[in-house]
């Protein structure tokens, strides 16, 4: 039997280091820890996938909470499923210590963890749709103000309508248009559009 332990972040400047340091208090060797810096949003993680090819049956795993796992209920059900019945893996959850299938092994200790999980990946879930939510209200309050997201708008010189000129006259060569203008390609030709229309008009 060996000891694994699983830690999932979400982002790359969050810090694993709190789950970390209690997985290897329990003296789970380092090697033996996988860390994922990813969206609990599905298990398509690659620190995830490794981890469930290494774990044999009598294996334990250590987890902090249930939505280090997984943030999705159906996902965590499903692989909750895959491990402890499909591979023989027992869990160990830390923060809920009714989610261990290591020491309740019989008919009412099966029966609360199954519930004790269902409950647990509801709220995970849950806990991620507001978080979602939460976010979309931000970023539509924050349009409503005029924040701008995405790259900032890169504005032509002042003397662009004389560079363009130049440019169709066959005085100045695109690369060189580009150069002087600090535009890319692209913009460029986006730039000279609305020119024209503005001339147009």
């Amino acid at each position: 039997m060996k000891t694994y332990g699983y830690i999932r972040v979400s982002s790359i400047d969050q810090n694993e280091a709190r789950q970390l340091d209690a997985l290897c208090a329990l003296g789970i060797p380092r090697s033996q820890i996988f860390v994922d810096k990813k969206s609990g949003k599905d298990f398509n993680r690659p620190k995830y996938r490794s981890l469930v090819r290494k774990l044999k049956a009598g294996d334990l795993l250590y987890i902090i909470s249930i939505d280090r796992l997984g943030r999705n209920y159906r996902d965590i059900i499903d692989q909750w499923q895959l491990l402890t019945q499909k591979k023989g893996v027992d869990i160990r959850v830390l923060n809920m210590p009714m989610l261990d299938t290591n020491c309740c092994k019989d008919l009412l200790g099966t029966f609360i963890s199954d519930l004790v999980l269902q409950v647990l990946s509801f709220s995970a879930q849950l806990e991620r749709e507001n978080i979602l939510q939460r976010q979309a209200e931000g970023i539509a309050a924050a349009k409503a103000r005029g924040v701008r997201f995405g790259r900032p708008i890169k504005k032509p010189p002042r003397n662009f309508g004389h560079l363009v000129k130049q440019w169709e006259r066959g005085e100045l060569p695109v690369t060189e248009l580009l150069e002087q203008t600090g535009l890319r390609e692209a913009t460029f030709y986006r730039r000279l559009r609305e020119l024209r229309l503005a001339q147009n008009k």
